[in-house]
């Protein structure tokens, strides 16, 4: 990604708090109408990435640049912000009506009375919170509350928005509810936003571009498709889900085709490494497919396994098999197929899959 179709740039970003350095960003960019989702675990950087961006955090180095022009003096940081929202996990409202919430950032720009009415009403209805108007903010529902919140930042019409876990507190109807609207309004205003979340899936619909942050640190950025997929390193791949990560080594190599040794199981994959490289196998669940007997012909998976159902888990329409067929192994199934194929735990089946759903690390050191 380059800074020329960028709308904010960051370059040798530091950040240290009591001498200990929390957050270390060589160069990141947002284009202008991407969705960026910053994801990573508890502690990565990834809210103080967002307010040190939004100059809510101070820098202790580094340059922050919109629209080509620095954000570095008192009255740079003033402009700056005038023109972005930021919306926090927690609703940050004012002892007032919903209606004055909402309005409020736009007469702090000076709007006249009617543009505001026009304004407010629209980012109300947009949010389905218009039956709310009146209704104090003190007798809000935490729903509610965050649907006051997004209206307020969108009512002004940023050109950047920052949300940080903005739905982490919800349940998970309300959560996936205020998602759908926000990914609408943010689709058909072409608004530029950059979100903080712990939620794979709600990235993974939403996003134009996913940021893996470490330790203050960015990994690995990409599309959705990319880094989900193509991870780069062990610690992204267990991160983004693929639940099976074997180490290995490689066997034979016959123009791409590999042959890897995974605890003494034949392992097929595609890549190019030479005999004798070390390497880690990420295998994803939803790749991985589950039969009662050897599938024989009516298969194209190179990688067919007995296997012995080792526990089962819920996870949201879908149920996750952990296996061992030499080696562990994790599957998505249906609630339906997990009903006809009776599955059970101790119970043995065969899984099977492709050689290009083998996803190869080379093993560093």
């Amino acid at each position: 990604m380059s800074s020329t179709d960028s709308i904010i740039s960051i370059q040798d970003l530091k950040v240290e708090l009591g001498g200990v350095s929390i957050l270390d960003i060589p160069c990141f960019f947002i284009r202008e109408k991407e969705f960026v989702s910053l994801i990573g675990p508890n502690g990565s950087g990834k809210s103080t990435l967002l307010l040190a961006v939004n100059c809510l955090l101070k820098r202790t180095s580094g340059r922050l640049v919109f629209r080509g022009h620095d954000v570095a003096t008192r009255e740079d940081v003033f402009r700056f912000r005038r023109r972005i929202s930021m919306v926090f996990q927690e609703p940050l409202l004012f002892d007032t009506t919903v209606y004055k919430n909402v309005a409020s950032g736009l007469k702090i720009r000076g709007m006249g009375r009617d543009e505001i009415r026009e304004r407010v009403v629209r980012y109300l209805q947009c949010f389905n919170i218009e039956h709310l108007a009146h209704r104090s903010a003190r007798k809000l529902s935490g729903g509610e509350a965050q649907r006051t919140s997004l209206a307020r930042a969108f009512a002004v019409e940023p050109e950047v928005i920052f949300l940080d876990e903005p739905f982490s507190a919800l349940d998970p109807p309300t959560r996936q509810s205020i998602s759908d609207d926000l990914e609408t309004i943010v689709r058909e205003s072409g608004t530029t936003v950059v979100m903080v979340t712990h939620d794979q899936s709600e990235a993974l619909r939403m996003s134009d571009r996913i940021v893996v942050m470490k330790s203050g640190r960015i990994v690995q950025e990409g599309t959705p498709l990319k880094v989900m997929n193509n991870p780069v390193n062990e610690f992204v791949a267990s991160f983004v889900g693929m639940e099976c990560m074997v180490d290995g080594r490689v066997m034979d190599n016959n123009e791409g085709a590999l042959t890897i040794d995974v605890q003494g199981k034949p392992v097929h994959a595609m890549g190019d490494l030479t005999v004798g490289s070390r390497v880690y196998c990420g295998i994803r669940p939803e790749n991985v497919t589950i039969e009662e007997k050897y599938p024989g012909e009516k298969t194209s998976a190179r990688n067919i396994f007995p296997a012995r159902v080792e526990s089962i888990a819920s996870v949201g329409p879908f149920l996750k098999l952990t296996l061992d067929c030499g080696f562990p192994l994790a599957s998505f199934i249906s609630r339906e197929s997990f009903a006809s194929l009776g599955i059970a735990e101790g119970k043995e089946v065969v899984a099977s899959f492709k050689a290009t759903a083998v996803h190869l690390i080379r093993e560093r050191g």
